[in-house]
């Protein structure tokens, strides 16, 4: 079973930068596709970054493109989401999964980024 602690959050200034990091405290994930999703207060979940096996191909919502890079180190077991330029609309708790190809599976408990104005 991937069991998934994510961390990595905090307070940042607008236009400051963020390292998360989703990391697997059970099996490896190197097999998985994974995705980090974020839930800001009163909103739903969406979908903010998600990486191929290999890391050779990812997607992000249109929101954080060019400013969001999604990469993994399978040999570390960890799936990292830059942050640049942050916006204080990118607060939430963020979290990533894993899609063993059946879709997206449990979440891990997050880590919250809070950015001020």
């Amino acid at each position: 079973q991937v069991q998934l602690v994510e961390s990595g959050g905090g307070l940042v200034q607008a236009g400051g930068s963020l390292r998360l990091s989703c990391a697997s405290s059970g099996r490896s994930f190197r097999g998985y596709e994974v995705g980090w999703f974020r839930q800001a207060p009163g909103k739903e979940r969406e979908f903010v970054a998600r990486i191929n096996l290999s890391g050779t191909k990812t997607n992000y919502t249109d929101s954080v493109k060019g400013r969001f890079t999604i990469s993994r180190d399978n040999g570390r077991n960890t799936v990292y989401l830059q942050m640049n330029s942050l916006k204080p609309e990118d607060t939430a708790v963020y979290y990533c999964s894993v899609d063993p190809g059946s879709g997206w599976g449990p979440l891990g408990r997050g880590t919250q980024v809070t950015v001020a104005s």
